[in-house]
């Protein structure tokens, strides 16, 4: 059990610090990203991924 939660904990670590890169620091509801469960992360972070190609696909078309 305790290696599912240190995997848990690395992925959670991961998606922080790529939320970080993107210039995200708090959640929408004021809570600090490590509040969060990983689920609520990962969820951010996918928007934010495809935020990022839509803007890239739109520079790339202008």
């Amino acid at each position: 059990m305790a290696n599912r939660e240190s995997m848990i904990e690395e992925r959670k670590d991961f998606v922080i610090g790529e939320l970080i890169c993107f210039g995200i620091t708090k959640l929408q509801d004021g809570r600090q990203l490590y509040e969060a469960q990983l689920g609520e992360l990962e969820q951010l972070y996918i928007q934010q991924q495809v935020k990022q190609a839509r803007k890239v696909v739109m520079e790339q078309v202008r």
